[in-house]
């Protein structure tokens, strides 16, 4: 009968044991670093972007998510690329929290996605920058790995035109060629009359062509478009124009 006691015991034992899964480390508790972060130059800025992650390291579900910094890093040129892995070589640019809403001016969101400028760029330096999320109780995650590019002369703007109809708009593209680099295409960007224009462009790749019909639209609504020159420098980099000219128009009566 003890013997028979003791065995069970044990089982219980096991079993109490194996609900409560693996052992996860403290570090592993922590944030993980946002996911697709990228840098591009967008005419005379830097366009930074990244998805946030709503996980810990372990992988588990994080529901305190507060916010994220955003180091940056110049290399002026002609000196030495930095240490990566150096954090002390990075600065504080911004500190984004995300509540409560709308985010903070300069910053746009779309789903997890955030996209904000920096305008504090110099041709000829090379910039780097990491993101850090940061939770409700000021505990910071895990950086993400830095993304680097260099500031180079942005090709020449563009010219739009639009040819409205009642179903449909035209957009008719033309540009010089770059001094630099190969042309790739058009970014169109499009935004309801009085709306900020977004960062992220209508077109999903870069539009190869000379036009592009938007349709889908509203009738009572005005759209504002521009457009820029998408050209892929030496360096292997994708660069983007200044903005075009801006062209306002409609749908027009049947």
């Amino acid at each position: 009968m003890r013997t028979f006691v003791r065995l069970l015991l044990v089982v219980l034992m096991l079993t109490a044991c194996g609900k409560k899964g693996p052992l996860i480390y403290p570090d592993m508790l922590l944030p993980a670093p946002p996911t697709a972060v990228t840098v591009r130059q967008v005419g005379q800025a830097m366009k930074i972007s990244f998805v946030l992650n709503r996980k810990d390291r372990s992988g588990r579900d994080l529901k305190n998510l507060d916010g994220v910094t955003i180091f940056k890093r110049t290399t002026i040129a002609g000196q030495a690329p930095g240490c990566n892995a150096c954090s002390e070589d990075f600065v504080l640019f911004r500190k984004l929290y995300l509540e409560p809403a709308p985010l903070e001016s300069g910053v746009q969101r779309f789903g997890g996605m955030l996209l904000l400028l920096d305008s504090d760029v110099r041709i000829g330096d090379q910039y780097s920058y990491t993101v850090k999320p940061f939770t409700k109780d000021a505990v910071d995650g895990q950086a993400s790995a830095p993304v680097t590019t260099a500031m180079v002369a942005p090709p020449p703007a563009p010219e739009l035109k639009a040819v409205p109809d009642p179903v449909e708009i035209q957009l008719l593209f033309s540009s010089v060629p770059p001094g630099q680099g190969t042309f790739v295409g058009y970014n169109l960007y499009r935004a309801p009359k009085g709306d900020h224009l977004p960062y992220v462009a209508l077109n999903r790749e870069p539009i190869s062509g000379k036009s592009f019909t938007d349709s889908g639209l509203d009738r009572k609504l005005s759209y504002v478009y521009v457009v820029r020159s998408v050209v892929r420098m030496p360096g292997g980099q994708l660069v983007e124009s200044e903005l075009s000219n801006e062209v306002v128009t409609r749908l027009t009566d049947e």
